[in-house]
């Protein structure tokens, strides 16, 4: 915004609010607007970095009552220019953008022949030298915004890290997920679907740590998801060829997706096999034991 004219600007548009707006109604909307694209949130984001410039210089200039008199002078003539302009037509328009030119160079050539001082300011020079005066001096207000603004983005980020730490992080491996699909025992094609095809259709939503497919039981297999997110999805979304659809479920949900009440000791130590199953299945030798797993949950369902 450095090379741009305040004057080519609405900033009350900027802010979202209207030219009659009181400075508390301004600062609000500043607040709520600069946050978004504050530089500490979007570091690496130049177009939201001038966003935020931009929004800041809008502050300044409405909450400096000589400034914002200046500038409303300014906006109110350009508004009156544009009806009036709009009432032209395409003659009348071009003697008028003529007589202004005639206009600027006599007034350009009477500024340079007499002093400075006998010559009257236009509005946007007068615009300008506010602007230039809230430069040197800097403007507390905008300075209070910004401090303020920082330390709720100190806020939000300690509220996050707090929620972090009390989610439970999502382990893959207690969470595989079976897949299930028609296929007659005399189909050599398996439905359609081979290992291949299958991680095309998951690995859309994520990393896939592991995924196996039944030799003996044709239209099963079992997929291990890195992360709750891919799982979700795959559950919600994922339906493979619409000829001959994919069915997935849980092998064993997350807790928080459970209906039934806490599982026993046994039941525990179940999952902690399971769990051991699935890490050893990033080893060659360990595979044919998650395949004998996965053949005998298929078996009790």
């Amino acid at each position: 915004m450095g090379s741009k004219k305040y004057s080519d600007i609405n900033l009350y548009d900027l802010l979202g609010v209207s030219i009659e707006a009181e400075q508390a109604e301004i600062r609000k909307a500043y607040r709520k607007r600069a946050l978004d694209c504050h530089p500490d949130k979007n570091p690496d984001n130049p177009q939201a970095v001038e966003r935020f410039h931009e929004l800041s210089k809008a502050l300044e200039i409405l909450t400096d009552v000589t400034a914002r008199s200046a500038y409303d002078k300014v906006l109110k003539a350009k508004k009156a220019a544009e009806l009036r302009t709009k009432q032209l037509d395409s003659k009348r328009q071009k003697l008028k953008e003529e007589l202004e030119e005639r206009e600027r160079a006599a007034l350009h050539k009477l500024q340079t022949g007499k002093p400075y001082s006998t010559v009257r300011k236009t509005d946007e020079e007068v615009l300008q030298e506010q602007i230039e005066r809230l430069r040197r001096e800097g403007s507390k207000l905008l300075e209070e915004e910004q401090q303020a603004m920082r330390e709720q983005l100190k806020r939000n980020y300690a509220e996050q890290q707090k929620q972090c730490l009390e989610t439970p992080s999502f382990n893959s491996a207690q969470h595989r997920i079976k897949i299930k699909w028609m296929c007659d025992k005399g189909d050599n094609s398996n439905g359609g679907y081979t290992q291949e095809r299958l991680m095309q259709y998951l690995k859309k939503y994520g990393d896939v740590v592991a995924l196996v497919m039944n030799p003996k039981i044709r239209g099963r297999a079992m997929v291990e998801l890195k992360t709750r997110e891919a799982c979700d999805m795959v559950l919600a979304y994922e339906k493979g060829n619409p000829s001959n659809p994919l069915h997935f479920q849980w092998v064993n949900p997350p807790a928080q997706d459970k209906t039934t009440t806490p599982t026993n000791q046994s039941n525990a130590t179940a999952r902690d096999y399971e769990d051991l199953v699935m890490r050893k299945l990033r080893q060659a030798e360990e595979r044919k034991r998650l395949i004998e797993q996965m053949i005998k949950e298929d078996g009790d369902t």
